[in-house]
């Protein structure tokens, strides 16, 4: 067995045993890897606390054939434990997590994830913005970054520059009056500003945006992230979406 270190962050936790922790960890370098965490359950252990999901450790590990072994794990930044005291950051977070898991394999590294993650946990931590538009920023973010980039202004199908008036999953985001295939939603324009700003990082413009505009966006951005990996995010039920996200899902398959 070869021993290894790497900074990543915790994503899930398993109970093994009586004492010990299957712990998802996505790295910087490895990817996403599962390791055993042994006795971290017991209260005398050295790291137990370390290895919370949201917390951003360097960990070293043997690496075995199924499971790899946690040997040590330093805390780099314990934005699990300051998350967890606002609960509104603390769903968007659990989100968060979540698709990271979904949208990585095992021991395929893909850096960009890694720091998408780390900084929407920084961010959520520290409170610079409100916890939806950070969630639904990592979120359309993160399915770029696996491939699945949506378009909000120029149209998916033919390319043609917009702004237009409709949003089909299916076709990849934005679509004209010519490609837009029957029962795609309507958002309004102001929706689409946002979106675009939430893809590029422009918080100027989207930290201005009224609360209509914002459920209208977080329902999109869920419906299409669930769209592209196929099955639900469980921990978005938990987050406070009023827009009507299955009329969305309904509407554009």
């Amino acid at each position: 067995m070869s021993l290894y270190r790497d900074a990543a962050i915790v994503l899930r936790t398993h109970k093994l045993g009586e004492a010990d922790r299957i712990v998802t960890l996505l790295g910087r370098s490895k990817g996403k890897v599962r390791a055993v965490a042994k006795g971290v359950r017991r209260t005398r252990s050295r790291f137990g606390a370390r290895l919370e999901p949201g917390m951003v450790v360097d960990v070293q590990c043997y690496e075995g054939r199924s499971l790899d072994t946690v040997t040590q794990a330093e805390s780099l930044a314990p934005y699990g434990d300051q998350i967890a005291r606002d609960y509104a950051a603390w769903t968007a977070a659990s989100a968060m997590l979540e698709t990271a898991d979904r949208l990585t394999e095992e021991r395929e590294p893909i850096t960009a994830q890694f720091t998408l993650l780390a900084g929407g946990l920084s961010a959520l931590a520290a409170g610079q913005h409100d916890s939806s538009l950070l969630l639904d920023s990592y979120l359309v973010r993160a399915v770029s970054v696996a491939g699945w980039a949506p378009t909000f202004d120029a149209c998916a199908g033919c390319g043609a520059p917009g702004p237009h008036r409709a949003f089909n999953l299916a076709s990849g985001g934005a679509v004209c009056s010519s490609c837009r295939p029957p029962g795609s939603a309507a958002p309004r324009p102001e929706t689409f500003t946002l979106l675009g700003a939430l893809l590029v990082g422009d918080w100027s413009t989207a930290s201005t945006s009224d609360d209509r505009t914002r459920q209208e966006a977080s329902g999109l951005v869920s419906a299409y992230v669930q769209w592209h990996l196929e099955r639900g995010v469980r921990s978005l039920r938990l987050v406070d979406r009023t827009a009507d996200t299955a009329a969305v899902r309904e509407g554009t398959r």
